[in-house]
Formats: C-alpha cells, sequence, structure tokens
C-alpha cells in the first residue's frame, strides 16, 4: 500500500520508469493506476484536434473517434479542418514567441519536417507515448519508422497513429505488365509517352516521388540519413537530376506541367488519361474501388526492392490546454478496435500500427478480413525516410529546376 501522500511522487517516478523502458508488472500496475487520474482529469474538456481533412472517409473516421471518447471518456473531439500541417507548426511558433501559455491546439496529426520543426524548436510536450497504455501494443521492432520520423529520433514526443508506404497502381487491362523499377518506369515512359508523370513538388507525393528516386540513384544514401549540409546535396542529387532530365520529355505534357496531386493522377488513371499512378496509402486503389470511383481492374504494388514508409503520428503542443483529453485521444487511438477500424477497406484503409500478434484471439479477428480487388498483394520492404532537412533543399532544387 502506497500512503496518501507519497502517491503522487511514487507516479511520478514509475512515469520516469516508463519512459526508460524499465518497468515490471507492478510498476506497469501504478502507471495504469496514473492513467486512469489521467482519464478522471480529461472528463469534460474539449480537445482541439487539428488534422487534415481532405478525405471524405478519414474525416468521418475522425468524427467517429470523437463520438467514442465522448461517450466513453467525457471528452469532446472538435476537429479542426487543416490543409497542411506546416500551419499549424506556425500558429504553435507564434504562441510561444508571443509567450501564450494556454494554446489553440491539443492534438495534431503531423509527421516529418513539421515534427522535426516543433521536435527541435521545443513546440512538443512530452515525452509522453510511454504513459499511454495502448502503446505497449506498438510494433517498435518490425515496423522501425514508428521509432524514427524522417529518420529523427521520436523519443516519446508524439504516438504512432498508422503506417504508409508509396505504392503504385496501373489498370491491368491496360497494363498487364507495370514497371518495377525506376529503370523499368523509364523504359515504360519511352514506350508510352504522354502517359507518365507525377506530382508536381512541393506536394507530399511528389516530394515522396522524388525522395524514391533520390534513394534508388544516388550513391550517398547515407548522406540523406542525416541533417542535411549544403556540400551534400550537389553529390548526392546529381544522378537524381541526370534520371529526370531524361525522364521529362516522354512524361504527360513533354514533363512541362505536372499532375497537382495524386488524387488527380488517380482520376487521370480512372479515365484512361495515364497509365500509372501512385499514392502514399496501400489500400487507397482498393477504397476507390468499392466506392465505384476506379474499375476492378486497377491493382496496386510496390517496387520489389522497397519503397519509401513511414509511420504517421498524433502529437501535442507544448501550451496545450486540454493536455489530459489529448493524451486519452492519443491512448485510444491506438485501441484494438480503433486500430481494426481504421485498417477497414470499407472504413478508411489506413494499415495499424500495432503489432497485431500481441493481441488477443478476438482482437486479433477484428483485423481479419477477405482480400479485396485494387490491395497490394505482396508487400515490398519500407525504405525509411531521408532526414526531414532534406525536403526543403530538394524541394528548392527541383522548383530551380523544373518548375518554370
Amino acid at each position: 500500500m502506497i500512503p496518501q501522500d507519497t502517491r503522487h511522487l511514487h507516479r511520478r517516478h514509475v512515469l520516469s520508469l516508463l519512459g526508460m523502458g524499465t518497468l515490471g508488472a507492478a510498476t506497469r500496475a501504478s502507471a495504469a493506476e496514473a492513467f486512469q487520474e489521467i482519464t478522471a482529469k480529461a472528463k469534460g474538456q474539449t480537445v482541439y484536434f487539428n488534422a487534415w481533412a481532405g478525405s471524405e472517409p478519414i474525416n468521418a473516421y475522425i468524427r467517429w473517434a470523437g463520438q467514442q471518447a465522448q461517450q466513453r471518456f467525457g471528452v469532446r473531439l472538435e476537429h479542426v479542418k487543416i490543409s497542411d500541417a506546416a500551419d499549424v507548426v506556425k500558429r504553435v511558433r507564434s504562441e510561444k514567441a508571443a509567450g501564450k501559455q494556454e494554446g489553440s491546439v491539443d492534438l495534431v496529426w503531423i509527421n516529418g519536417e513539421n515534427f522535426l520543426a516543433m521536435k527541435r524548436e521545443g513546440l512538443l510536450h512530452g515525452p509522453f507515448t510511454d504513459s499511454l497504455p495502448n502503446f505497449a501494443l506498438v510494433d517498435l521492432q518490425g515496423k522501425p519508422t514508428t521509432r524514427l520520423d524522417f529518420a529523427e529520433a521520436v523519443e516519446g514526443m508524439e504516438s504512432p497513429w498508422g503506417m504508409a508506404q508509396l505504392t503504385f497502381m496501373a489498370d491491368s487491362q491496360r497494363t498487364p505488365k507495370p514497371p518495377q523499377s525506376i529503370q523499368e518506369l523509364l523504359a515504360f515512359a519511352r514506350a508510352n509517352p504522354g502517359r507518365v508523370t507525377y506530382p508536381r513538388p512541393p506536394d507530399f507525393h511528389g516530394t515522396t516521388f522524388l525522395k524514391q528516386l533520390l534513394l534508388d540513384l544516388t550513391p550517398q544514401r547515407d548522406a540523406l540519413y542525416k541533417p542535411f549540409a549544403a556540400p551534400a546535396l550537389a553529390k548526392a542529387t546529381a544522378p537524381l537530376w541526370s534520371y529526370l532530365d531524361a525522364l521529362h520529355p516522354h512524361l504527360w505534357r513533354a514533363g512541362k506541367q505536372f499532375a497537382n496531386n495524386a488524387a488527380a493522377m488517380r482520376q487521370m488513371l480512372a479515365d484512361g488519361e495515364l497509365r500509372w499512378a501512385l499514392t502514399f496509402n496501400p489500400n487507397d486503389a482498393a477504397n476507390e474501388i468499392a466506392a465505384g470511383r476506379l474499375p476492378a481492374s486497377v491493382v496496386s504494388y510496390q517496387f520489389p526492392a522497397g519503397t519509401i514508409g513511414n509511420t504517421h503520428f498524433v502529437a501535442i503542443p507544448f501550451n496545450a490546454r486540454a493536455k489530459e483529453g489529448a493524451l486519452v485521444l492519443a491512448n485510444f487511438l491506438l485501441e484494438p478496435e480503433a486500430q481494426a477500424r481504421k485498417a477497414d477497406i470499407r472504413v478508411w484503409g489506413d494499415p495499424t500500427v500495432l503489432d497485431t500478434k500481441r493481441l488477443n484471439a478476438q482482437q486479433q479477428a477484428l483485423f481479419a478480413g477477405d482480400a479485396v480487388p485494387g490491395q497490394v498483394r505482396q508487400s515490398a520492404p519500407a525504405l525509411p525516410e531521408p532526414h526531414g532537412s532534406w525536403v526543403e533543399p530538394l524541394e528548392k532544387e527541383w522548383l530551380a529546376r523544373y518548375g518554370v
């Protein structure tokens, strides 16, 4: 029995141990007790969740999560719909500069360079993930990008939410043998002029495609996983620009224009204007087939040698008003039920961050389902993202060469 006057100190010590990964059964029980106190304090709070709103299935999922949070924990979720997490970073940065200790953001959907900026500038609350009971279910070993966000150590400052990997799609009736590497893609573009393109950087998917090419082409791959250094840029990217110089004349509109985004490419594929498209959600085509926006003959695949993959996260700003509510919501988003619903093709189709082998039989059954048209049949290795600091210089150089 812990004396009443030392319980608070004990729980703080427990959370410290959680962060060090030294928990035994007794301390796990104490941590669970501490989280119960957090849950009690969260009741009645409103969590302003700043999350991308460009997809109705995702918006619907967030509404469902809000309903569950209200019913189960008495926490209200307000979805602040954003188009770019960089805008949230700017807002929190401005609040810190103004000395605002009660901010406008309680939870944010984030990863990559935006996480890097918030972590480096002290804009995040944490570390907090080891205080979440459901974090013990995350597949930290099998999915290493749950611990590394664009080569930046997460260190408990954001909680994994879903997985993504660069995936390609083609209509098997028009393209029975789609390209399986960047070399085959160049040959395919030459053989099918005007039927291939990619989104214009700095669109996220366009930049991701550049990074895929860079990883496949550069002899300086190790440099990409370190913070950006200007002297490394020319040497690391020279093969990329040579490849693009060869590819662009064979692209849609001769490489003088590019698709606005991946959704535009997908529509062009559906219309027969393109023979090849890309996405960062392995279940994207399956979702679109189920919705009747793509024909069932569309297949999804990844280059057998691997494609860029990452994890997307939720994080809590340093000045969040409803920190307890944000912790409760982050923990709920890791519930097997919530992760399985998110992974369901009929709902969102966003792959889980959990190690399903750790789940009981009933929980594992939530993830079971028959294969559907458009799903990736054979997953390829996920290549870790280059360090987030490479994104801006890579985009600037692309724009200088091809943006006009």
